[in-house]
């Protein structure tokens, strides 16, 4: 029997398209989603070490969605990972079969997949510390350079390594005035849509994490070993 999770209605449908369309431009992977208590949370990987020796930061999106009590099939909650492509094929068609609005909408998930080494870590729930806020232009400008600079270093026909080593680089520098966030988490917030709200963005860290929440979704860096202290 195939996993299900019924979204409270068309809105929430559409607002999932949508994250799993952005994060799937910066990389068409996986999707991590986590039901449980009512809620859905749904995590993509926006940037991820490729290897042993690759000192980046691990940096994630994170959504949450309600779920609707109204499929008494539905478990009560899971853990899984699957296609982020066959995941948005499936939400396509629902989208266009969608009769009334108003309704919860029930997904069934693609097949899972086990060989996502990122899917592996959970940031912690509790024991978050609050940091001081950023405005969104900061870090709109900061992804923006970061963009340009990947763009201007990587011509085209380049080796993926060195597309790798150079991402790593510039997505790892540390932002001005924010030294413990990585430019990595900005691009992150641009490329997902987290930054088009007014509000500031705010920051936590527990450990080696560190986690920045607008009004529109949360990003999530995991630091390496090596950057832990400051």
């Amino acid at each position: 029997m195939s996993q299900t999770f019924s979204l409270v209605d068309s809105l929430s449908l559409g607002d999932l398209q949508v994250f799993l369309s952005r994060a799937q431009r910066v990389e068409d992977g996986s999707v991590r989603l986590i039901a449980g208590q009512g809620v859905l949370a749904v995590y993509v990987a926006i940037l991820v070490p490729a290897g042993l020796l690759d000192e980046s930061p691990t940096v994630l999106g994170l959504r949450t969605f309600a779920l609707s009590a109204a499929d008494d099939a539905a478990p009560d909650s899971f853990d899984a990972v699957v296609p982020v492509r066959s995941l948005l094929e499936r939400l396509n068609r629902l989208q266009s079969e969608i009769v009334d609005p108003t309704a919860p909408v029930t997904v069934n998930l693609p097949m899972q997949v086990n060989t996502v080494t990122w899917a592996a870590i959970s940031p912690p729930r509790g024991g978050w510390k609050s940091l001081e806020s950023v405005e969104t232009s900061v870090l709109e400008a900061v992804a923006k350079s970061g963009i340009d600079e990947v763009a201007a270093a990587i011509p085209t026909g380049t080796g993926e390594q060195i597309v790798q080593r150079v991402r790593s680089e510039v997505w790892g520098h540390p932002i001005p005035g924010f030294e413990y966030v990585p430019a990595g988490a900005a691009f992150a917030g641009l490329s997902l849509g987290f930054l088009s709200g007014p509000a500031p963005v705010k920051i936590y860290e527990t450990g080696p994490w560190t986690r920045l929440t607008s009004d529109r979704g949360h990003v999530l860096v995991k630091r390496r070993a090596w950057s832990l202290q400051r």
